[in-house]
């Protein structure tokens, strides 16, 4: 009975406060407390617990727990108050406005006009719908879209749970805070930065977009840059935003010592695709930071890039895409800290790639045409030896089932063309080694100060390689192929597989200019137009057992594989551009051809036999093992008929039995990966090839570790062991916080310092009045190749992150005078407010060969 009275005196406390409140708004019809009816622009919803007349004051009050809904604002409060007489409503005691897009906005007192739209508000506080935070003693609203925060406080950091007077990790306080909807846009008068309730910045004026904008004209977040090439340098970007779909960014940047770099990126999207161009110059003012040509661009007055990328979707399966770059010398994108997305992620093979493609595909087949132009970016390479290929086209065509033999049928067509203006040389000993291009030299050691362009004294096949031709060199190659499973009753699984392959070459070399004409003392280096064919038909037979146990499951299976084709023709005629990497092992042991590309193809017959073992050892456990090897059979070994660069020599398979390869994996827990893996000599099983590596994950640590170790090739002119260890950890420590390393050891280096040394000192006994006498490098195996520290802080409005990171590259790739491999980065980002970055190069004298010296 009770609660039925109390539901009438609501009801009824709210009617009036409606009747009330109507003929001053101008509402035509009345609204009940909880029954919404009709558009929210036409009628308001109240609920309260009473209703309180003060005829003396001219007054409506409803008191206890009010919540008044009108034009899609809700207002909840203690206690409202209309005041007939000023048309004003007060608000008091819990007082909310939740706004229609979510924005929540509380104080200790509203005064607003009747609509709820303007008004005061005594220590407001607004929580946005993006999290971020106003606060203020009192703040103003007018036209329903401009807030005035007087002493306001913005922040995007959420209160601390446990504490949440705490001050937030960051925060702009401010004299007076504008935000004006309609612009979008937060004015801040006379602001301080603060972190943990620490002003560390004072700036007069500034302003930016609120968390609505997504695109906007104005300036961004300035970067910083110091090096000893450019000096101090600020670089400030402005956004122009033309239209929806397409805008430009103009950054000039200030170099103390260069003068002013500028940069534009255009951007434009369309229905069916993008593209961007960008584009970079400077006329550079200290053009001795930089070493002359050929070493660096220190002759060049303009220096400068223009680059391009896009992809069209011609339709739902064609698209035509480009990334195209190019640059007034190869050390413009390094020497001014240009972006550039043709760059490759290595740090030891840097080069530009240019590529345009048209692409095709479906569900059943593949096409895909493009061409190539590589700009190399370090002082060693010669413009002149790489090569444009274009056109390079792929296409792939796969019919699952056919009828009558059934299994799947492939086909395979690859055409290549390329041109070369200077014939590439590879010495394969130091000793017949020479350079094409000299610079000077080095009294200390004897040798060029710089190699340039690798070449040989003596150009014999048994002395000289010779790694891509001068001229015109065009390969086209079809190739159909069957394979089927087929599974016996007892398990056996039988793969019968049948291939025939047909290529065609054009070789038009050039031998005038250059060293072209030394091609001839190699290979034959006539214009000449031949084919080959390659048919084959093999075998693969495997037979898994499971056994399961108590402790895990288990597979072990025997694989054996044979392959049966006739030898392999024209193998020193061919000019062998894309089939010079080769290594043997786990992953190409069952490849029917194990050479990398189309120029080189496997002849003579062969078997393949190894052991597969997997098993799990519970949900998180597992294991996997490989161990193999492959047996020449009969013909002419591929693998024994070196090439042009003698590609299979030294792989473990010029051998009549081939080395032992293997592959191990183990997870004994989640979060902990151990891998091995290596190549062993068939008769002595001695290591010529290892890598190795353990990995761990587990809440706050991850740390990797990776070990390699690759035995000489002598006859790829790899004359020298390479060996080397990686460590890369990160540790999560308190909340939000990290720390991460990383190092690559070189652990061959200090035998190649002592060879240096040793030359050095011979020149010097010779003849001491014209060489300095050589300092014995005193270094261990321990040799640091690049190392980095970083320190980061992260969260859900702070990322913090700086960082240390050396490498010892020669300075000379760069071509700079200085050696800067040593870089301090630091970038702090503030959600809504923008990010900061800083790039710091620190100077130093190591030239990177154990050898030191002064910065020129």
């Amino acid at each position: 009975m009770a609660s039925g009275v109390r539901r009438i005196r609501r009801l009824a406390a709210a009617t009036a406060l409606v009747t009330t409140l109507a003929p001053v708004l101008g509402w035509t019809s009345l609204a009940y407390a909880q029954a919404p009816t009709g558009k929210p622009g036409e009628r308001m919803v109240v609920d309260a617990r009473e209703l309180v007349y003060d005829k003396d004051n001219n007054t409506v009050s409803a008191v206890g727990d009010v919540q008044i809904l009108y034009q899609g604002r809700t207002i909840e409060a203690d206690r409202v108050v209309y005041d007939r007489q000023s048309k004003r409503v007060v608000a008091t005691g819990n007082a909310r406005i939740t706004e229609s897009n979510g924005t929540v906005i509380t104080g200790d007192r509203f005064n607003l006009t009747d609509d709820f739209r303007d008004g005061f508000i005594d220590s407001l506080r607004v929580v946005n719908t993006d999290k971020t935070r106003f606060s203020a003693p009192r703040a103003e609203r007018t036209d329903g879209e401009v807030f005035v925060f007087d002493k306001g406080i913005y922040t995007a950091c959420e209160p601390c749970v446990d504490q949440p007077e705490r001050p937030p990790f960051w925060q702009v306080r401010a004299a007076r805070i504008i935000h004006k909807k309609s612009e979008q846009m937060i004015y801040y008068e006379d602001a301080r930065i603060e972190f943990a309730g620490v002003p560390i910045a004072y700036i007069p004026y500034m302003s930016g977009p609120d968390a609505t904008v997504k695109r906007k004209t104005g300036f961004l977040a300035p970067k910083f840059i110091n090096t000893a090439a450019l000096g101090y340098g600020v670089g400030l970007p402005y956004f122009i935003n033309l239209a929806p779909n397409y805008d430009l960014t103009l950054t000039p940047t200030y170099l103390s010592r260069q003068g002013f770099l500028g940069q534009a990126e255009w951007r434009h999207r369309f229905v069916n695709g993008s593209y961007n161009i960008r584009a970079a110059g400077i006329f550079q003012q200290d053009k001795d930071a930089y070493l002359k040509s050929p070493l660096g661009a220190g002759d060049d007055t303009f220096r400068g890039s223009i680059e391009t990328s896009g992809k069209v979707f011609l339709n739902p399966r064609w698209t035509f895409n480009w990334d195209v770059a190019g640059a007034t010398d190869r050390y413009f994108f390094k020497n001014y800290r240009i972006r550039s997305e043709s760059l490759t992620t290595t740090s030891y093979l840097q080069e530009s790639t240019s590529t345009v493609a048209l692409n095709g595909q479906s569900a059943d087949a593949w096409f895909d045409m493009r061409g190539y132009y590589f700009q190399p970016l370090t002082y060693y390479d010669w413009q002149k030896q790489q090569p444009i290929v274009a056109p390079v086209v792929d296409y792939n065509k796969r019919i699952h089932k056919p009828s009558m033999i059934g299994g799947e049928l492939s086909f395979t067509v690859n055409i290549t063309n390329l041109t070369r203006e200077a014939a590439s040389f590879k010495s394969l000993t130091p000793a017949n080694q020479d350079y094409l291009v000299k610079s000077g030299g080095d009294a200390a050691t004897g040798r060029p100060a710089y190699s340039l362009f690798d070449g040989c004294i003596v150009y014999d096949k048994s002395k000289c390689l010779v790694t891509g031709m001068a001229g015109t060199i065009a390969r086209s190659t079809a190739e159909v192929d069957w394979r089927r499973n087929i599974v016996d009753p007892i398990g056996q699984v039988w793969t019968p597989y049948a291939s025939l392959r047909a290529d065609l070459f054009s070789i038009n070399p050039n031998t005038t200019k250059y060293a072209n004409a030394n091609v001839t003392t190699i290979a034959d280096a006539s214009d000449e137009v031949f084919g080959r064919a390659m048919p084959a038909v093999g075998l693969m037979y495997r037979f898994p057992f499971i056994a399961s146990t108590s402790w895990g499951t288990h597979t072990l299976e025997p694989v054996a594989q044979v392959v049966a084709r006739p030898n392999e023709t024209n193998s020193l005629r061919v000019a062998n551009e894309d089939s010079q990497s080769l290594v043997f092992d786990d992953t190409n042991l069952f490849e029917w051809n194990k050479f990398s590309g189309y120029d080189r193809v496997e002849g003579g017959s062969r078997a393949n036999v190894g052991l597969r073992y997997s098993g799990t050892f519970g949900t998180e456990s597992y294991a996997n093992l490989l161990v193999g090897q492959s047996y020449h059979l009969g013909g002419r070994n591929s693998y024994t008929s070196g090439d042009l660069v003698n590609v299979g020599l030294n792989s473990g398979l010029d051998t009549r039995r081939s080395d032992y390869v293997a592959k191990a994996q183990y997870q004994p827990f989640k979060g902990l990966l151990l891998q091995a893996g290596g190549r062993f000599n068939e008769s002595n099983f001695e290591a010529q090839r290892i890598d190795a590596s353990a990995a761990f994950s587990y809440k706050f640590l991850s740390t990797s570790v990776a070990y390699g170790r690759y035995e000489p090739q002598p006859d790829l002119g790899i004359t020298r062991r390479r060996e080397g260890l990686s460590i890369t950890q990160s540790v999560s420590f308190a909340q939000y916080w990290s720390v991460r390393g990383s190092v690559l050891f070189d652990l061959d280096k200090y035998k190649y310092d002592r060879e240096r040394y040793r030359d050095a000192l011979a020149l010097y006994q010779s003849n001491p009045g014209a060489y300095a006498n050589p300092i014995y490098p005193n270094t261990g195996p321990f040799q640091m190749a690049s190392t980095s520290v970083g320190l980061r802080y992260q969260d859900e409005c702070t990322i913090f992150d700086i960082s240390y990171n050396q490498s010892y590259a020669d300075r000379a790739v760069n071509g700079a005078r200085t050696n800067d491999t040593r870089t301090v980065m630091f970038r702090l980002e503030l959600r809504t407010l923008g990010e900061i970055s800083y790039s710091q190069n620190l100077g130093s004298s190591s030239a990177g060969d154990g050898v030191s010296s002064s910065s020129r």
